[in-house]
């Protein structure tokens, strides 16, 4: 399995088996991030230098506006998708196999976790898993030490609180705050 045929099982959201094709690839794929990561969190880059290696890692080229604090980890890289002046503080936490977007604009937190794999709650399965992908709108600010949980949408402009545990999607230009995040208030602009 190469990476377009694992990311396009995810987009599908195909159900991971414990030994199957789909879980050795992540394994293989877990294998490169951790080098590529071990290079951004080994010592100091400059900016440009963090942005060649976190294109390197993602795939993909990100703006000349990426900001990356490192350390930063993740487990897979190759499906996470980032839209334009991104900023991603220190100690971030990305499970991205089933997908992870992040809109133009947006500030990731001190040690952020997005997550995108459930394990089967059958303790018989549990080594099976199920993707979800996480998308977080354009200009959405998560504080320090949020969870965002598979799944997950964030809309355009919301804030997610300091250590929130987003288990819903959060529409757009909402506060939500606590564990399980919950609705405060909407932002007027």
């Amino acid at each position: 399995m190469d990476t377009e045929q694992f990311k396009a099982a995810m987009k599908r959201q195909d159900y991971i088996g414990g030994s199957s094709e789909m879980h050795l690839h992540m394994f293989e794929m877990a294998d490169r991030a951790r080098r590529i990561t071990a290079k951004i969190n080994g010592g100091y880059h400059t900016a440009d230098e963090l942005r060649q290696l976190f294109s390197e890692l993602i795939g993909q080229e990100v703006d000349e506006k990426f900001g990356l604090f490192p350390p930063f980890y993740t487990d897979y890289g190759q499906n996470i998708k980032l839209g334009k002046g991104v900023f991603l503080n220190a100690g971030c936490c990305f499970q991205d196999q089933g997908g992870i977007e992040i809109g133009d604009g947006a500030l990731i937190g001190h040690q952020v976790v997005i997550a995108t794999l459930n394990h089967d709650p059958d303790p018989s399965k549990r080594q099976n898993m199920r993707p979800a992908p996480v998308k977080i709108g354009n200009g959405v600010w998560i504080g320090a030490h949020a969870t965002i949980l598979p799944g997950v949408t964030v809309g355009d402009g919301a804030v997610i609180g300091a250590g929130a545990v987003v288990t819903k999607d959060v529409p757009q230009n909402a506060v939500a705050v606590g564990v399980p995040a919950k609705i405060v208030k909407q932002i007027q602009s």
